[in-house]
């Protein structure tokens, strides 16, 4: 999940994070990010195939911010304990 510089959340999905971030911060992402810049990367999760990832990307476009914000502070919390 990416944050934009307005606050904004994107949810994608990539076999390269840092490829897809570079991407993304160059312009060359997707078109919500292009009017968006910079983006940071504030939230991910490795799935086992393709087929998972996709399922999962889906299911966190279906949540609301506030559902989203607690992945990204559940995580925060997570790595810095």
């Amino acid at each position: 999940m990416l944050k934009c510089k307005t606050g904004e959340l994107y949810t994608g999905s990539t076999n390269d994070i840092e490829r897809r971030l570079r991407e993304h911060n160059q312009g060359r992402g997707a078109k919500f990010t292009r009017s968006r810049l910079p983006v940071a990367l504030v939230y991910r999760e490795e799935q086992n195939d393709k087929s998972q990832a996709l399922r999962r990307e889906n299911e966190i476009k279906a949540m609301d911010r506030r559902g989203k914000l607690l992945l990204v502070r559940q995580t925060a919390f997570a790595t810095s304990a």
